[in-house]
């Protein structure tokens, strides 16, 4: 056969007869239904290539490019429906591997014929498709693969896939290489989208994924306990996973893990937390870490699927503070004495929060809805108050037992980390101006009766409050520690000044202080011993010459004197207040004093001067003998001092029952309703005009401190309308508006 370019035309039926269908085709089709290797003699291939080429590139009506294109396409048609079709038919009711691995040679032919094919042609893929916006040879025979095979067996395949997929979830090995590559098939068939492989693969795997998992869900559910169930749900999702991984498309994984966790998880989540015996609560009793930790990781990929868990945690957390609370009533119940110190009961609530504090960190990894569940159950156990005295005023006197000498025996190590402990119990309390008070107070006695511990633990505590409350919680606080810095200062001044005063013996010294700092105190009008008035009145001398615009208030009530005293041949220091001292030296002369007699020469009330008269002569160290003998003190009662006293220790400590409470409820409700008012005006000099309703909601949300009733709110806007800061608005009575 002559070359075009020597002026031989070759003629269609010609060319394809003899050189292209002989020589490629059905050698193409013998080879490949033979199973042998398919390939061309260099020389075969370029005759054929040739052939091809001059029948594109002849002049028209010789150009037979179109026909060649056709052609192409209906070979490949007629061997698909006539050899490959029927042969997949044979296996589709064989098995499901069977079929599959015919399917699977029968694609790997066809990529053969296809790419040897579009070789042959490269002409028409070059020119002609290109200049008449054809699917290329490719795609072409992609297309034939899909119309005469893919449609007819898709549905058989999905079937067997989804089939062998079901085997390996039961534990069966199957041939995972064969189902990637049919799978591979599928994506080949979307022509460069994933529509096929969506269409009638993965959408039918969904669904059998649902059904299997179901099945699942319902035989676990009535036979496992929540840890076992939640195993197997984990693997479930971890060998989906994988599953994925080895032969299903990427974009499949979001999809089948969230129909898995939707049948295994959201279906039965609460049957799951709530399960008798083995629920999240019953893991919570029981410490049972692993088992939380999974159910929260499990839980967690649910939309929302915390919350119930989280729930949960916090009805079982103020469960465990309620019993606490039940412990306490129960002592208290039995007959044991209410005091204003339950070391035991704060101690359990430290110690049950630092638990559940380390649960929801290192179980729950510090979620925020773990956080909020703790913080809210403790807000209900730390405000629940049992007895006379609040869960305030006993976390205070916890943290002075902590504090002053004495107390606890601690490390400072300890000691650090028991603040830190109770000031995360604090910031819980809704009335901490309450706290802020009692712990003033406690403070005050621990500073002027020198029982503070440590100077920097004292420091240390009032940084912490700072830090949980800001400057203006502490303020006062860190007034009265400046007062005595201060004051130490001045006293080493003083001293000198009293080495030069030769008419005393009494080594004199006075703690300044700042009113504004400090508790109130009661200042008793008492009659001194002439050398305590001069010592008096020569530090008021020194004093009005240093701070001529300072005005002093002697309080004796917080003094404290070391008293030389004799009996017999022995002397003993007796450690007591500045009132027992003057009571003390009342009996210097030896007489006997009936109560009102002392009473008239001291200038002291009964409420006073009882408890004075009791820890002298009632205590463990009776040093006044009183008569009758008894454990009271009465207005008819004699005193004298005791000549038979004696004791083995040198130094003794008479300590004076305190008859001051530990805070002053009048003066909190006074600063609340102070606060309460500024909030008011405060925030209607910003707004001018707010209804009721949002009024008391603004109020409450900038209240840090304490938390009103909206009844008392209320209460303080009527006082303020009085007082003409704001008026009813004339159209809405519960609307208001600010007065300038």
């Amino acid at each position: 056969m002559a070359n075009s370019a020597q002026g031989n035309i070759i003629q269609l039926e010609d060319g394809w007869n003899n050189v292209i269908k002989t020589g490629a085709i059905d050698v193409l089709e013998r080879t490949l239904d033979n199973g042998f290797d398919t390939s061309f003699e260099p020389k075969e291939y370029i005759r054929i290539y040739t052939t091809c080429y001059d029948m594109c590139t002849q002049r028209s009506p010789y150009n037979w490019s179109r026909d060649l294109y056709n052609r192409h396409g209906e070979t490949i048609e007629q061997y698909l429906s006539n050899t490959v079709l029927p042969a997949l038919r044979d296996k589709s009711g064989q098995g499901g591997t069977i079929l599959l691995n015919e399917l699977k040679h029968r694609w790997s032919n066809h990529q053969i014929m296809n790419k040897w094919l579009k070789k042959f042609f490269t002409y028409l893929d070059r020119y002609y498709v290109k200049h008449h916006s054809l699917p290329t040879l490719e795609q072409a025979g992609l297309r034939h693969f899909k119309d005469e095979i893919y449609m007819n067996v898709k549905d058989n395949t999905t079937s067997s896939i989804i089939s062998l997929i079901d085997e390996e979830r039961e534990g069966e090995i199957i041939d995972k290489t064969l189902v990637k590559n049919i799978i591979e098939l599928y994506e080949q068939m979307g022509m460069g989208s994933l529509d096929s492989y969506t269409n009638d693969l993965e959408q039918p795997l969904l669904d059998a994924t649902r059904a299997y998992y179901g099945r699942k869900r319902e035989d676990w559910i009535a036979r496992d306990s929540t840890p076992d169930y939640l195993i197997k749900a984990e693997k479930a999702l971890l060998e989906e996973k994988e599953r994925v991984g080895s032969y299903l498309n990427s974009a499949t994984e979001p999809k089948i893990r969230s129909v898995v966790e939707d049948e295994i998880l959201q279906k039965v989540q609460m049957n799951l937390l709530e399960k008798e015996g083995s629920g999240c609560g019953v893991l919570l009793a029981n410490d049972k870490t692993e088992d939380l930790q999974r159910m929260f990781s499990l839980f967690s990929r649910l939309e929302n699927g915390l919350q119930p868990m989280a729930d949960i945690v916090e009805k079982f957390i103020t469960s465990q503070g309620n019993a606490c609370t039940e412990k306490r009533q129960a002592r208290l119940d039995s007959g044991q004495k209410d005091k204003n110190d339950d070391p035991d009961f704060v101690k359990s609530l430290i110690d049950l929060h630092e638990k559940y504090l380390g649960v929801i960190r290192e179980t729950f990894s510090s979620h925020h809805l773990f956080q909020k569940a703790l913080k809210n159950s403790f807000e209900v156990i730390v405000n629940n108050d049992v007895g006379t005295y609040s869960n305030a005023e006993l976390m205070s006197t916890f943290c002075d037992r902590i504090l002053k000498s004495g107390g606890e025996k601690l490390s400072e190590t300890e000691v650090e980390q028991s603040l830190d402990r109770i000031v995360q119990l604090f910031s819980f309390l809704t009335d901490k101006d309450m706290f802020a008070e009692i712990y003033r107070n406690q403070l005050a006695k621990r500073l002027l009766n020198q029982r503070s511990a440590s100077d920097d633990a004292e420091k240390a505590m009032i940084a912490k409050l700072k830090v949980q409350c800001g400057t203006q919680f502490t303020s006062k606080m860190e007034g009265m520690l400046n007062d005595l810095a201060v004051g130490s200062e001045q006293k080493s001044e003083f001293d000198a000044r009293m080495e030069q005063q030769t008419d005393t013996k009494l080594s004199f010294g006075v703690q300044v202080l700042t009113i504004g700092h400090w508790p109130s105190y009661k200042a008793p009008e008492v009659a001194l011993p002439p050398q305590m008035q001069k010592c008096m009145e020569v530090f008021k001398e020194w004093h009005d010459a240093k701070h001529q615009k300072r005005r002093l208030t002697w309080v004796h009530s917080l003094g404290n004197a070391t008293v030389r005293a004799t009996f017999g041949k022995k002397s003993y220091d007796l450690q007591v207040t500045t009132l027992q001292a003057i009571v003390l030296n009342s009996f210097n002369d030896g007489k006997t004093y009936g109560f009102n007699e002392l009473k008239e020469l001291l200038n002291l009330e009964d409420i006073t001067l009882k408890p004075l008269l009791h820890s002298l002569s009632c205590g463990k160290h009776k040093i006044i003998t009183k008569t009758p003998a008894s454990n009271k003190i009465n207005s008819t009662d004699s005193f004298c001092g005791n000549p038979k006293f004696s004791s083995n220790m040198r130094k003794i400590r008479i300590p004076v029952a305190n008859v001051d409470s530990s805070h002053n409820k009048n003066r909190v409700e006074e600063d609340r309703s102070v606060a309460i008012e500024a909030a008011i005006v405060r925030i209607m000099k910003a707004r001018k005009t707010l209804s009721h309703q949002q009024l008391v909601a603004e109020v409450l949300s900038q209240l840090s401190f304490f938390k009103p009733q909206p009844r008392v709110i209320k209460k303080r806007i009527e006082a303020l309308i009085d007082r003409e800061y704001l008026e009813r608005s004339a159209e809405n009575s519960q609307q208001y508006n600010y007065l300038a």
